[in-house]
């Protein structure tokens, strides 16, 4: 079983000093199942940037021995590995997500300022590929009234190609600014009200959770490679996961099979959003169009509850854990239709019979490229025109 506890041997209740650069390299080896190359110490860097990571810090950036070029960053607190890349993914990154988001490090760590030059970024260019599209429909001509020749553009070369291009890609093209433009949350128009923060630490652990029988857990979780433990909805569990994806829930004080009745769960949500009704309860056996997962099944079965508060909140909890796995508001549903559909186009019948998603965004892509291409050396033509 991973973690520090199964590692570290000082009495119960003592406090764990910050981990160190040899105890991140063990675990890193260990991870990784290759030699350690060179370990480093690091507030932040390109892959770790975000600030989930900010609870870690400092970290551990501890570089393996393998043909892969794998690097393994740890938390200084937890000693867990909170991030991991390869060669391959550092390049594809580099080339892909970080132009994309705008995302490099020296700009990335200023929240604030970053978020404001995509915003300002954006704005033009969405005023730009608007007024391009609709000059694009005004000099097309179908039907009778077709220019010479019978052509329904009136350009040649690199115009034409613009032209056609921006007919078929500007939709998307325009699509993909735009929701990447509300990715940053501009006026703060999808901002959540999380629950209260005694409230939701109340839900995660509502009392005092009896020792765990170490000896016990090291028979009955032989072969697992986490232990975790957990006391969602007033039901204190020891959650295994195994290699092999299967996770195993038992109770805390007993070590025998448990789980979250469906009443614990319901009675414990209440009390989250604070005394709002409960309007509705299901057990979603295939995803809907909130709880999903790109490429993969998320994970199921799952209960659904739905509260009649200001929000109209709805949450998607773990039936075998008791977890709040996704908070769900109407701020955040309005916002999965303004960003998440027309950024990755990512409905259900679309990511659930691949290639046709493939497809789809390859094609749009190819468009969104052709017509970006085009319009940059046009341009770039343009300018060199000495005047007469």
């Amino acid at each position: 079983m991973g973690g520090r506890a199964a590692h570290d041997r000082r009495a119960p209740g003592a406090t764990l000093a910050e981990v160190d650069a040899g105890y991140a390299a063990r675990i890193a080896r260990r991870f990784g199942q290759a030699p350690v190359a060179d370990t480093e110490r690091l507030t932040r860097d390109q892959w770790t940037v975000a600030g989930g990571f900010d609870r870690h810090r400092p970290l551990w950036k501890v570089t393996l021995a393998d043909s892969h070029g794998s690097e393994l960053y740890v938390s200084s607190s937890t000693g867990s590995v909170v991030q991991s890349t390869t060669r391959r993914e550092r390049l594809w990154n580099w080339l892909g997500s970080v132009p994309h988001w705008l995302y490099p490090t020296v700009l990335r760590q200023d929240n604030a300022a970053w978020r404001q030059i995509v915003m300002w970024v954006s704005g033009p260019c969405i005023a730009a590929a608007v007024a391009g599209m609709w000059i694009g429909i005004l000099r097309t001509r179908l039907g009778r009234h077709r220019f010479s020749g019978g052509r329904a553009s009136p350009y040649r070369g690199w115009m034409l190609w613009h032209h056609l291009a921006g007919l078929v890609g500007g939709g998307f093209l325009i699509a993909w600014i735009v929701s990447g433009w509300l990715s940053v949350d501009p006026g703060h128009l999808f901002r959540s009200v999380p629950p209260a923060e005694a409230a939701a630490r109340t839900y995660a652990a509502a009392d005092q959770v009896s020792a765990v029988q170490f000896d016990r857990l090291a028979t009955a979780g032989a072969g697992t490679v986490r232990a975790r433990l957990t006391d969602y909805a007033n039901t204190p569990l020891v959650v295994l996961d195994y290699a092999d994806g299967r996770r195993t829930t038992l109770s805390a004080a007993s070590l025998t099979p448990a789980r979250p009745t469906t009443r614990a769960i319901v009675a414990a949500a209440r009390r989250l959003q604070a005394g709002a009704s409960l309007i509705a309860l299901d057990r979603l056996t295939t995803p809907d169009a909130y709880w999903y997962q790109v490429g993969d099944m998320p994970r199921l079965p799952i209960l659904h509850l739905r509260f009649d508060d200001p929000a109209s909140t709805w949450l998607y909890v773990d039936p075998a854990t008791g977890e709040v796995l996704a908070t769900v508001d109407r701020r955040r549903r309005i916002y999965r239709w303004a960003f998440d559909l027309l950024h990755k186009w990512d409905l259900n019948v679309l990511t659930q019979h691949r290639p046709i998603w493939d497809l789809l965004l390859w094609l749009g892509s190819i468009a969104g490229l052709v017509t970006s291409i085009s319009g940059v050396w046009l341009g770039w033509k343009r300018l060199q025109r000495r005047r007469p």
